[in-house]
């Protein structure tokens, strides 16, 4: 388990983290999130030892990770996948780290086919790709078979099967009952892969709890009620029922009703006794990434602006109205493609977004300044 408590770090007048306390719990992915800025990277590096605490301290299985006996046989990290001697081979690589810690050379070429990288053993890293570069250090991390792993983004430069690969490599590893801590930013791969998480914002913690209270606590939940689109009436007497039952209906852009406090056996037993036939009743509960926005609206310290060069530049053509002054430019919709399948460009002399090339004039004695029988050099 993974304790931190009272953790604070300043550098200088700036505080990068302010008593933050929590626990990571062995047997469950734990997601770790917060905005740019928000103290994660640093407070993973506390936890390594590699970053000493203004005040407070942080433990893994009782103790700071600096007076862990052989730490790296109980805590596997990743951290900064490009921190790799790019003229070292994939295997010498792992194999200086195992020699270091004692680890048999047969467990490098274990891991080594555990992420995939079997076939490039031998190839320098400084060619490998950025998703190659996340494989290899997810095998470092897993190098000592540790019970502890931390992960900071972890599928950053990873294509959709190697996402998934280390969405089910996360959870086989809580499954085996490690302690598995997991820092991103990609909400919907976080709302996949962890089951409880730790939310902190400006160096503060803003949330400790499982992915679904979260979602609960910083979400509005709400039932989609659609009835007979011809039957207006139906519409009438449903809302009037809903809102003396104490309820909450919001028309939808889609002819829909939102509707808020009330469960949906109630609004069906209320739709019933109004007589009102029901094309859809649906509850909606708000991702992970709508909850996540809403925590930390309050917290992001980078927000983009408009471009500060738009008035400089020169209006397009058509912009504003004649007679009216510039009201606004209303851009024209792009010209329509084939459709040919997801994949399939359009044939050649069909492409719509291809000009047509112009044919190159005559040279001509005017436009070149010389007769036909001078060199042209």
């Amino acid at each position: 388990m993974i304790e931190a408590v009272g953790l604070t770090k300043r550098y200088g007048a700036k505080t990068a983290v302010h008593n933050l306390s929590f626990q990571v719990r062995p047997g469950a992915v734990t997601g770790f999130l917060g905005p740019n800025g928000s103290g994660k990277s640093t407070t993973m590096r506390m936890m390594l030892g590699l970053d000493r605490p203004t005040s407070g301290h942080v433990t893994i299985g009782g103790h700071a990770f600096r007076s862990l006996p052989n730490a790296p046989r109980q805590v596997g990290a990743l951290l900064d996948a490009k921190a790799v001697h790019g003229g070292r081979s994939a295997r010498n690589h792992l194999l200086s780290l195992a020699q270091l810690a004692g680890i048999p050379a047969a467990r490098v070429d274990e891991v080594l086919g555990v992420v995939g990288l079997q076939d490039v053993a031998k190839k320098r890293s400084k060619g490998f790709s950025l998703g190659m570069g996340q494989r290899l250090g997810i095998a470092a991390a897993l190098l000592g078979d540790p019970q502890v792993l931390l992960f900071d983004e972890p599928v950053n430069g990873l294509d959709p099967e190697g996402i998934l690969w280390v969405r089910n490599l996360m959870k086989r590893l809580a499954s085996e009952g490690r302690t598995v801590f997991v820092s991103s930013h990609l909400m919907s791969e976080m709302a996949l892969t962890a089951d409880h998480l730790i939310v902190i914002g400006r160096g503060q913690l803003l949330s400790d709890m499982s992915v679904s209270d979260f979602i609960s606590a910083n979400s509005a939940d709400f039932a989609r009620v659609r009835v007979p689109a011809d039957r207006p009436e139906y519409r009438e007497k449903l809302t009037a029922s809903l809102t003396e039952a104490g309820g909450r209906v919001m028309p939808e852009t889609d002819g829909a009703l939102r509707v808020t406090g009330l469960p949906l056996p109630r609004i069906s037993d209320l739709a019933h006794g109004a007589d009102v036939r029901l094309w859809e009743l649906s509850p909606h509960q708000a991702s992970l990434e709508e909850a996540y926005m809403r925590m930390t609206q309050g917290a992001v310290d980078y927000r983009s602006t408009a471009d500060a060069k738009e008035g400089l530049q020169p209006p397009p053509p058509g912009y504003g109205h004649p007679g009216h002054g510039q009201q606004g430019y209303v851009p024209q919709p792009p010209p329509e493609v084939p459709q040919q399948g997801w994949y399939a460009p359009p044939p050649p002399g069909q492409n719509p977004y291809a000009a047509a090339p112009a044919p190159a004039p005559e040279p001509t004695a005017e436009r070149t300044g010389r007769t036909t029988d001078e060199d042209p050099r």
